[in-house]
């Protein structure tokens, strides 16, 4: 199954360069937050794969501006032909504003996920739009990943841990691709695409 991954900034190839036919090769998109609602529905509308979407902490300024023909994950399992996804958007409160969460706010998050983990058995690819604590995040605080994150690692052991929030273009230690024992841990920043 080919999996295309987006987060943080819209990618001019796929939509100020866009071909038809360019998304026919994807079974699935994953969007991790912070793109614009217009470049989501207009992917939606020529991929015929389902585009499943997170907040980032810029998304949702306007409640009513929702991507037209995705699907959001937040705070749920969606299973998709036997793979579990489970979606937690957002990032570290900083400021006042939508999509931010305090350590204790995204525990809370986790916490109330309980039940659907225990019925789906865990989960197969964590989606979000922070990084975990101290796996790939910043030294400051906006860009200080979650540790419910590393928890969740730990605990289900996903295949996948798919993210964005820190722009590979920042420098210093961001990373598209690491591990994190037997997951796989992809930053998603801008478009990567990848085999599950």
């Amino acid at each position: 199954m080919k999996i295309l991954t987006l987060a943080d900034e819209e990618s001019k190839a796929l939509w100020d360069y866009y071909k038809p036919g360019m998304f026919d090769q994807y079974d699935l998109i994953i969007a991790c937050g912070d793109l614009s609602h217009h470049y989501l529905s207009f992917i939606a509308t020529f991929a015929h794969a389902p585009v499943l979407y997170v907040n980032g902490n810029h998304d949702g300024k306007d409640e009513n501006e929702k991507p037209e023909g995705c699907i959001c994950i937040e705070d749920t399992i969606y299973n998709f032909n036997g793979i579990r996804i489970l979606g937690l958007g957002g990032s570290m409160r900083y400021k006042p504003g939508n999509n931010q969460y305090t350590q204790k706010e995204m525990d809370w998050r986790v916490r109330k996920l309980k039940f659907k983990l225990m019925r789906n058995k865990g989960f197969d690819i964590l989606v979000t739009h922070s990084p975990a604590f101290q796996i790939n995040d910043g030294k400051d605080l906006p860009h200080t990943g979650f540790s419910a994150f590393n928890k969740l690692l730990d605990q289900y052991s996903p295949k996948y841990f798919l993210h964005g929030h820190v722009h590979l273009n920042y420098g210093g230690n961001a990373r598209r691709i690491s591990t994190y024992k037997d997951t796989t841990i992809i930053n998603a920043y801008l478009r990567h695409e990848f085999e599950y």
